[in-house]
C-alpha cells in the first residue's frame, strides 16, 4: 500500500490533481474560520461555552450541525451553512424526479437532461441559503427562537436591520462558492468534490475529540463528573475499530444477481456471455440518517418551546424526546427503516431494469423476462434492503447509546457511528477507488495485491 502511495506522486497527472484538491481543501477551511461581518467572536465564544455547559457536553443539535460545517457554526464563519444546502437541494431535486415527469424525462436525456437538472439544483441551491442563511441570522439576533438562552451580551455589533440582510448575503455567497469549488475538484481534482468538503469538515472535528478523550483518560473523569478509567480508553480504540470495518462491509456489501447475455454476432465477433447485477446492502448510504434526524429536530424543538412557556406536560415529552432519550430513540428507528424502503422505492425501479435486460438480450437464469423479472428483482432488493437497514439502523443509533449509557461526549461520540462514520468511510474508499484506477491505467500497482477496490456505486 505504501508503494501505491508513491507511486501516486510519480505520476504528474495524477499529483497535480492532488495538489489542486489540497488547495481548494485549505480555501474550504480558512473560510470556515473568518468570522461573519458584524459578529462579535469573543462573545460568541463564551455564548457558545455558556450553551454547552447549560446542555451537558453534547451542547445539543447545535454540537451536532457545528459537526457537519467544521467547526464553522461555533465561530459564525463565513462557511457556516458549508456545503449542506447543495445536498439538500439535490435530494429535493432526487425525491421530486420520480414524480415530475418533465424532470425524469430530462434524465433520460443523457448528459444534456444532466446538465439542466445541475443548473435547477444549483438555482434551488440558493433559495435554500436564503431561507436557512436567514434563519441563522435571526437566531444569532435572539437565541431564544430555536431553543437556546438568552446571551449575556449581544453576539453582533451594529443594527438588526442591517447585520441580518448583510449575513444571509455573505453566507449564500460562500455557499455557491463552495459548490463551485467542489465541482472544480470533481472535475480537475480527485473524487467527488461536494462529498469530499464535506468529509474534510467532518474530519477537522476530530484531532478536537481525540484530545478530549486524552484528557478523560488523564483526569479520570468525564466532563458531566462519571468516571473514566484508561482502559475504557483502549475498549474504544477498539470498539472504533470493530465499528469501522463493519461500516466499510455495509457501504461495500451487495448481492450479486447472475445475468446470461443471449449469444449474438456483431460483426466478426460473437457476443454474449454472463456477469451479475449488484444489489447494493445500503442502497440509500446516509440518505435514511439525514432525513430521520431532519424530522427528529421538529418535535424535538417544539416540545423545548412549549416546555419553556408552559411547563407541565411539555416539559415530560420534552425530556422523553431528549436526544439520548427512549422516545427520541424509538421514533428516530422507526423513521430510519421507513426511508430506506422510502429511499429504494423512488430510486430503485425493476420494471425499468427488467424492460432494459429485454431490451439488451439479457436474463436472469430461471427467471422468465419482463413482469416475472421485474418481480423477483423487487422481491431481492427488498430482503437486501432490510437486512441493510438493520445494519443502519444499529450504527445511527450506536453513538447515542455510548452518550447516555457511558456518558461518552457526544462529539466524540459521533465518530462511532451514524452519519459522520458513514460518510468518511464511504468518501475515502471512493477516492481511494479512482486513486486506484489512475494508477492501474498507467501500469503502476495499486492499493491492493489482489483484486480492486470497489467505489460505492459497486462496479
Amino acid at each position: 500500500m505504501w508503494r501505491a502511495f508513491l507511486n501516486i506522486l510519480k505520476v504528474k497527472e495524477l499529483r497535480n490533481r492532488l495538489m489542486f484538491t489540497a488547495l481548494i481543501i485549505v480555501l474550504v477551511r480558512v473560510a470556515s474560520n473568518i468570522p461573519c461581518p458584524g459578529v462579535d467572536p469573543a462573545a460568541l465564544e463564551r455564548f457558545i461555552k455558556e450553551v454547552t455547559n447549560a446542555s451537558g457536553a453534547d451542547g445539543g443539535f447545535m454540537a451536532l450541525i457545528d459537526l457537519f460545517s467544521g467547526g464553522a457554526l461555533a465561530h459564525f464563519a463565513l462557511g457556516a451553512l458549508g456545503i449542506m444546502p447543495y445536498i439538500s437541494a439535490s435530494i429535493i431535486l432526487q425525491l421530486m424526479i420520480p414524480v415530475i415527469p418533465q424532470l425524469e424525462k430530462m434524465q433520460r436525456e443523457g448528459e444534456t437532461g444532466r446538465q439542466k437538472i445541475t443548473q435547477y439544483t444549483r438555482y434551488l441551491t440558493i433559495i435554500v441559503c436564503l431561507i436557512q442563511g436567514a434563519m441563522v441570522a435571526m437566531a444569532m439576533v435572539n437565541p431564544t427562537k430555536i431553543g437556546l438562552p438568552n446571551p449575556s451580551e449581544p453576539l453582533f455589533l451594529g443594527r438588526v436591520e442591517v447585520f441580518v440582510p448583510v449575513t444571509v448575503l455573505v453566507i449564500t455567497c460562500t455557499t455557491m462558492v463552495f459548490t463551485w469549488l467542489g465541482e472544480q475538484v470533481t472535475e480537475r481534482g480527485i473524487g467527488n468534490g461536494v462529498s469530499l468538503i464535506i468529509t474534510i469538515n467532518i474530519v477537522s472535528r476530530l484531532p478536537h475529540s481525540v484530545i478530549e478523550l486524552v484528557n478523560m483518560a488523564i483526569k479520570g473523569t468525564t466532563p458531566d463528573g462519571t468516571t473514566f478509567k484508561s482502559v475504557q480508553l483502549l475498549l474504544l480504540l477498539v470498539v472504533f475499530c470493530i465499528v469501522t470495518a463493519a461500516t466499510i462491509l455495509l457501504s461495500q456489501g451487495y448481492r450479486r444477481v447472475p445475468i446470461q447475455m443471449v449469444r449474438k454476432t456483431v460483426g466478426k465477433q460473437l457476443q454474449g456471455g454472463s456477469t451479475y447485477m449488484p444489489l447494493k446492502v445500503n442502497f440509500a448510504n446516509v440518505m435514511p440518517i439525514i432525513f430521520a434526524g431532519a424530522i427528529m429536530m421538529i418535535p424535538g424543538y417544539l416540545f423545548q418551546t412549549m416546555a419553556a412557556r408552559s411547563g407541565g406536560v411539555w416539559m415530560t415529552l420534552a425530556t422523553f424526546f431528549r436526544q439520548d432519550g427512549p422516545g427520541y430513540m424509538t421514533v428516530y428507528s422507526i423513521l430510519i427503516l421507513a426511508f430506506s424502503f422510502f429511499w429504494v422505492a423512488n430510486q430503485f425501479n425493476p420494471l425499468q431494469i427488467a424492460d432494459n435486460l429485454k431490451k439488451e438480450g439479457a436474463f436472469i437464469p430461471g427467471i422468465s423476462p419482463g413482469q416475472p423479472t421485474a418481480d423477483f428483482l423487487d422481491g431481492a432488493m427488498t430482503r437486501v434492503t432490510a437486512g441493510g437497514a438493520v445494519f443502519l439502523l444499529a450504527l445511527a443509533v450506536f453513538p447515542m447509546v455510548l452518550y447516555s449509557n457511558f456518558r461518552i461526549p457526544f462529539m466524540v461520540a459521533q465518530f462511532f457511528g451514524g452519519t459522520s462514520l458513514l460518510i468518511m468511510v464511504g468518501v475515502v474508499l471512493d477516492t481511494m477507488s479512482q486513486l486506484e484506477s489512475h494508477l492501474t491505467m498507467r501500469h503502476y500497482e495499486g492499493f491492493l495485491k489482489s483484486g480492486r477496490l470497489k467505489n460505492r456505486s459497486g462496479s
